[in-house]
């Protein structure tokens, strides 16, 4: 068993860290404050090869790993979560969703350009009524001739104004959908341009503000047969095996928060003195900094972990549910202790912890909410889960069929 990252993994991290500090520290807060984001970042982390990091180089990506994906996540989170949301839904919830399923036409016409950052994608699948349940949504495609007449509303879907293809899911058997029979859902990619396809940001958010999220509406979209991706009915299959790449992006980018906050608890720590010592003299603040220290390590472990069995092309649905439900409540925990550290200044936008605080909570919550995380490692416990195989993972690294 080998803990030491190789030369190519230390040199992504390094170049990934060197971007952020030059290109997004120094703007964020403003970023956060305006409530967007610069679309040159999309070209310019395309140009990193970040946009196509592991889809192998016939598709313009880069060929890199599982591993080499997290590490990004986590160096992206470091500065900011809208980052790795970026990468999360790009490309590990539709462009590896789509290396896995998608027949060769597919994967030219999409992966190449998604990888090269001429088009940016997303995933839909979370509907107004719709979220962790995902038998639950509501949006229907009808069969005529060569195409699906589509319709129905996406909500709370990333990059919603500003993706050009939707990985979207849909109900195709009326039956099935009065059943909740998830053997009914079929996964569609849709493109921005087709008429009867419409978006708008969602504003007031909690967190994540220099990010977007939106709704999108499919009124009468006629999507061919030919944008259809895998077969008919099996879009849950298909759903489900895009969270578990999705699931692994937010754990390593959760992880990032936590070595956020505990950098910045360590820095103010030694700068800011109380009762005539430093901060970090004191035995509660040592102990909030040993938690961070604590829950940066095991975080990092279990998303390596993760990572390295998708590398073998092992089934890993649970320790990657796993992986995300620590590290995002880890997040959760040293964000509140870094705010709390900091005192009166956390609570303002003087000092970054107030934004890490914020950003947080949307981890534990989409990609499968703690609650459900809770479920699901209980049910692999007592035995009510076992995994089974299905056509959902990538081969072993390099990802020669990717």
């Amino acid at each position: 068993m080998d803990f030491e990252l190789g030369p190519e993994h230390r040199l992504l991290q390094r170049t990934v860290n060197e971007w952020g500090n030059r290109r997004v520290a120094p703007h964020i807060q403003e970023l956060d404050a305006r409530g967007t984001f610069d679309r040159d970042i999309l070209k310019e982390m395309a140009d990193l090869g970040l946009l196509g990091l592991c889809i192998n180089e016939a598709h313009g990506g880069a060929g890199l790993d599982y591993i080499a994906l997290g590490l990004a996540c986590e160096e992206l989170e470091y500065f900011d979560t809208f980052l790795r949301v970026i990468l999360s839904v790009h490309l590990g919830l539709n462009s590896l969703t789509i290396a896995t399923w998608g027949n060769d036409e597919q994967k030219a016409r999409y992966l190449t350009p998604q990888a090269k950052g001429e088009l940016i994608a997303t995933y839909a699948l979370t509907e107004p009524d719709a979220g962790s349940d995902a038998v639950g949504i509501r949006t229907y495609a009808q069969r005529q001739g060569t195409d699906y007449i589509l319709n129905g509303e996406k909500m709370w879907i990333s990059l919603a104004d500003v993706a050009d293809v939707f990985l979207t899911f849909a109900w195709t058997d009326p039956q099935k959908r009065e059943a909740r029979d998830h053997t009914g859902i079929t996964a569609f990619l849709v493109e921005r341009k087709m008429p009867g396809v419409s978006t708008r940001t969602i504003h007031g958010k909690l967190g994540i503000r220099a990010g977007n999220t939106g709704s999108i509406v499919f009124d009468d979209v006629y999507v061919p047969v030919e944008n259809r991706l895998g077969q008919e009915h099996e879009g849950f299959k298909i759903a489900m095996s895009a969270i578990d790449q999705g699931r692994y992006t937010v754990a390593a980018g959760a992880t990032g928060l936590v070595r956020a906050c505990l950098d910045a608890s360590v820095k103010y720590a030694k700068e800011r003195s109380t009762f005539g010592v430093p901060l970090g003299q004191h035995q509660l603040i040592k102990e909030m900094i040993a938690e961070m220290v604590k829950n940066y390590d095991a975080a990092r472990l279990l998303y390596l972990r993760a990572g390295w069995m998708k590398n073998e092309g092992l089934r890993n649905t649970r320790e990657t549910a796993l992986a995300k439900w620590f590290a995002c409540d880890a997040s959760e925990r040293a964000a509140s202790d870094a705010v709390q550290l900091h005192g009166a200044y956390g609570y303002s936008d003087e000092y970054p912890v107030e934004r890490f605080y914020r950003n947080c909570k949307g981890a534990v919550i989409y990609e499968g909410s703690r609650e459900i995380q809770k479920l699901l490692q209980a049910d692999y416990a007592l035995g009510l889960r076992a995994d089974r195989p299905v056509r959902a993972m990538l081969p072993p690294h390099p990802f020669t069929n990717a």
